[in-house]
C-alpha cells in the first residue's frame, strides 16, 4: 500500500509538471503577493513563479505545508502583512487555502499554523478570491482587504472589526497586489488599478499584465521600458526620501527602490509628478518634500500618500535657490539642511533653512561630467555614466584634488542587467 501511494504521488507530480502553465500565454493567477524580501510570488494551481521573470516551480518546493495528499498546493489568496506595531506579524506572508490560513516567516511556517480563517481573522469568509494589506497611511487604519466576488471585507487589524463593501464596478479579482503604494486587481490576464478606500478606478483599464508585471517576448515590460545593461546606465538624477525610498531618474522614466522590498520597476515620471513632462536635470529631498529641477525651473512636491505640487510652483532657480545656470546634480545629506548643487566642476552650497536662500560657498571639484549624486549614512556616491565614485562626506568631496578609483554600477544597486 505504501508503494502504491508513493507511486500515485509521483505520477500526480509528473502530471502537474506536464500541465505546467505559461504565464506569457495569458493566464488568470490564483494569488499574487510580495514576500518579506520584496520578491513577487505569482501562484497558479500548484505552481509559483518568483519574480517578474524566472522559471516556474511547484509551490511545495518553498511552502511544503501548502501541499495536500493530492499535490494540489493551490492558494486562494495571499498577502504580506503590514503591521509595524507587532513585529511578530509585520512582513510575514499569509496564504489562504479553502477555510485555512498559513502564516510564513520567509519560507518557514509559524508554529500553530495552519489555523481556520475565522480563528485568525474573525468575520472573514472562507474560500476567498484575493486579499491585500492596506497600511493606515492609505486606508486610515492598518487593514486587510479580503475579496470574494464583488464583496470586499475590510478587516481592521487593531480592532478586528470587519466592514463590508460591494464594488460591483470593479472586476471580480482573482488576485490583488499592493505594489509601490498602488493597488492592482488581477482578472484574467489583465489588471485594473483601484483606490483601496473607495474602489474607484481612474485611468484607462484594464491593461495586459504581461506588459507590466512579467517579462515576456513580444510584450513591452513596464509599458515599453526595458532594463538597460549596467554598463549602459546613465542617470539624470537620484534621491532618497525620509522613508528611505530611493528614486532613480533616467530620461522620461523613474524607478523606485524600497530597500528592495517592492522589487524594481520603471514608470513614466509624469505618472507621479505629472507637471514634469520632459525629464529632470537634478532632484533632492528635504523636509518631507521633493525638489525636481529642470532647466531653470524648480518644482517642489509635498509627500502625503503620493506627491502633490505645492501651490505657486514651479519657480525659477534664482527665486527659489539663489542660483542660475544648468544644474548637473544636487543632494542633501541625512539630518542636514544644506543642499549641495553641482554645476560643471563647481559645487555650490545653499542653506535651505535660510530666507532668502543664497549660496553660502562654492568650491571646485575633482570631477567633471557628473550626472547625479546621492548622500546617505555611508557617504556620497557621485555618478558618471555607468560608474560611480564614493566619498565619505561633502567636505572630502570638496577638498579632494584627485578622484578616487571608480566603481561599476551593479544590478543590486539599480536593477540593471549584467
Amino acid at each position: 500500500m505504501e508503494l502504491f501511494t508513493k507511486t500515485l504521488l509521483l505520477c500526480l507530480a509528473l502530471a502537474a509538471h506536464a500541465a505546467a502553465p505559461d504565464r506569457c500565454e495569458g493566464i488568470e493567477f490564483d494569488a499574487i503577493t510580495l514576500d518579506a524580501k520584496g520578491t513577487a510570488l505569482f501562484f497558479k494551481g500548484g505552481h509559483v513563479w518568483k519574480g517578474f521573470h524566472g522559471p516556474l516551480h511547484l509551490s511545495n518546493e518553498f511552502f511544503k505545508e501548502l501541499d495536500d495528499i493530492h499535490l494540489v498546493g493551490h492558494v486562494d489568496a495571499a498577502f504580506r502583512m503590514h503591521n509595524k506595531e507587532n513585529p511578530e506579524d509585520h512582513d510575514h506572508t499569509y496564504f489562504f487555502q479553502n477555510d485555512k490560513v498559513f502564516k510564513y516567516d520567509n519560507d518557514t511556517l509559524e508554529n500553530g499554523y495552519p489555523k481556520t480563517i475565522q480563528e485568525e481573522f474573525p468575520g472573514v469568509p472562507s474560500h476567498l478570491d484575493a486579499a491585500v494589506e492596506c497600511p493606515q497611511e492609505e486606508c486610515a487604519t492598518n487593514s486587510v482587504l479580503f475579496f470574494k466576488g464583488h464583496d470586499v471585507h475590510v478587516y481592521d487589524i487593531g480592532t478586528k472589526a470587519v466592514k463590508n463593501k460591494t464594488w460591483s464596478h470593479l472586476p471580480v479579482c482573482t488576485s490583488v497586489l499592493r505594489w509601490a503604494e498602488h493597488y492592482y486587481c488581477f482578472h484574467g490576464h489583465n489588471f485594473t488599478r483601484f483606490n483601496p478606500v473607495t474602489g474607484e478606478v481612474s485611468g484607462t483599464y484594464p491593461k495586459d499584465a504581461r506588459n507590466y508585471f512579467m517579462k515576456c517576448a513580444n510584450f513591452g515590460h513596464g509599458g515599453g521600458y526595458q532594463a538597460p545593461k549596467c554598463s549602459e546606465v546613465k542617470l539624470d538624477a537620484i534621491t532618497s526620501d525620509d522613508a528611505g525610498k530611493t528614486y532613480l531618474f533616467s530620461g522620461p522614466i523613474y524607478m523606485r527602490l524600497d530597500t528592495h522590498r517592492d522589487g524594481l520597476h520603471a514608470f513614466p515620471i509624469i505618472r507621479l509628478w505629472k507637471e514634469v513632462t520632459n525629464g529632470v536635470d537634478a532632484v533632492f529631498s528635504f523636509a518631507d518634500k521633493m525638489y525636481l529641477i529642470k532647466d531653470d525651473k524648480v518644482y517642489i512636491y509635498k509627500k502625503i500618500v503620493h506627491y502633490t505640487l505645492i501651490e505657486g510652483y514651479p519657480k525659477s532657480l534664482k527665486e527659489e535657490l539663489g542660483i542660475e545656470g544648468h544644474v548637473d546634480a544636487a543632494f542633501v545629506c541625512p539630518n542636514e539642511h544644506t543642499v549641495h548643487i553641482i554645476q560643471g566642476r563647481t559645487m555650490r552650497d545653499v542653506d535651505l533653512s535660510a530666507t532668502p536662500r543664497v549660496v553660502t560657498q562654492g568650491v571646485p571639484l575633482p570631477l567633471s561630467n557628473i550626472d547625479a549624486a546621492l548622500c546617505g549614512p555611508d557617504g556620497i556616491n557621485v555618478f558618471e555614466g555607468s560608474k560611480y565614485y564614493h566619498y565619505q562626506s561633502p567636505m572630502i568631496l570638496a577638498t579632494s584634488r584627485m578622484a578616487p578609483f571608480p566603481k561599476n554600477i551593479t544590478p543590486a544597486m539599480m536593477g540593471c542587467e549584467e
